[in-house]
């Protein structure tokens, strides 16, 4: 059986989950929510009959901090950690992470995130598209799956997808939306790994932002056009010469009109945009439009 684990970062329920595997040996995590929310996955693995001693293993989707912010945490107490080949590089030696993260966040850097340390490197293992890894009798395999960003696997368990970032935010059964912040926004990537996921045999996606959805099919239908709408939304608003800052509070209200029409309370909008900010979408779609389609603006 998987567990939901609710990080319940920054006080909120159902915005960033881990996910706890038991198996023959001891307990693998899928993610490991940010380093300021350890105590409470800590908890939440308490809760089932774990200790952090029981955890063996780590797979990573991608190592934004969201997701992968206590992985040295969990590789401290001995856990094998489990990443893209292209994230394991800055998880060993985080100081770019840190550089671009205090960028973005400033003072709010350790309250949002906690503190980011190197995974030791013996604690480290690259997994390449495909790679199949076997842990107390189950087995873990990596897909490549690009777009939300060039360092993201999903992992494939069984029935069970844990998808990362790419088959979008859902958040209490609410509508799925795309995050799309920079710099690694590219929608044509994106759009080939939903077809990658549709082709999974798999069925049951385990969203990091929120829970588990069967309704496979659909949502994948729903993301690809949301996913169509915002960068078609972005490239107008650039062909009009808006910036990027003049663009943000525009998103920001055409966001918040599709959860409420969506039949979403002020609390869930709220939890929504503190899952996936409005203002960066803005600055990743325009710097993918930018970056890789300049002819198109």
């Amino acid at each position: 059986m998987i567990r939901v684990l609710d990080t319940r970062w920054l006080g909120r329920e159902g915005v960033i989950a881990v996910f706890a595997v038991p198996h023959e040996e001891g307990v693998a995590l899928v993610e490991t929510g940010p380093e300021s929310a350890f105590g409470e996955v800590v908890a939440g693995l308490k809760a089932f009959g774990y200790t952090l001693a029981d955890v063996t293993d780590v797979f990573l989707t991608h190592i934004h901090l969201d997701h992968a912010g206590a992985a040295w945490r969990f590789a401290e107490a001995g856990a094998r950690v489990h990443v893209h080949p292209r994230g394991a590089p800055h998880l060993a030696n985080p100081e770019k992470l840190v550089q671009s993260a205090r960028r973005i966040y400033g003072e709010q850097m350790k309250t949002l995130w906690g503190e980011l340390r190197p995974v030791p490197k013996e604690r480290l293992s690259v997994a390449e598209d495909g790679a199949r890894v076997a842990v107390g009798g189950r087995v873990f395999t990596a897909h490549a799956t690009p777009g939300h960003a060039v360092h993201h696997h999903v992992w494939v368990l069984e029935d069970a997808v844990f998808t990362g970032d790419v088959a979008g935010v859902r958040l209490g059964g609410g509508p799925v939306l795309p995050p799309c912040p920079p710099p690694d926004i590219q929608l044509e990537h994106w759009r080939a790994s939903i077809e990658k996921l549709r082709a999974l045999p798999a069925q049951t996606l385990y969203l990091t932002h929120f829970g588990a959805y069967r309704d496979k099919g659909a949502m994948l239908d729903a993301l690809d056009a949301r996913l169509s709408d915002w960068g078609a939304w972005v490239r107008a608003r650039l062909r009009e010469g808006l910036s990027p800052e003049a663009m943000v509070p525009l998103f920001e209200a055409k966001v918040r009109a599709e959860l409420t029409a969506a039949g979403l309370d002020e609390e869930g909008v709220a939890r929504y945009e503190a899952a996936n900010p409005s203002a960066y979408s803005v600055y990743g779609l325009v710097r993918y439009w930018q970056k890789h389609h300049p002819e198109a603006l």
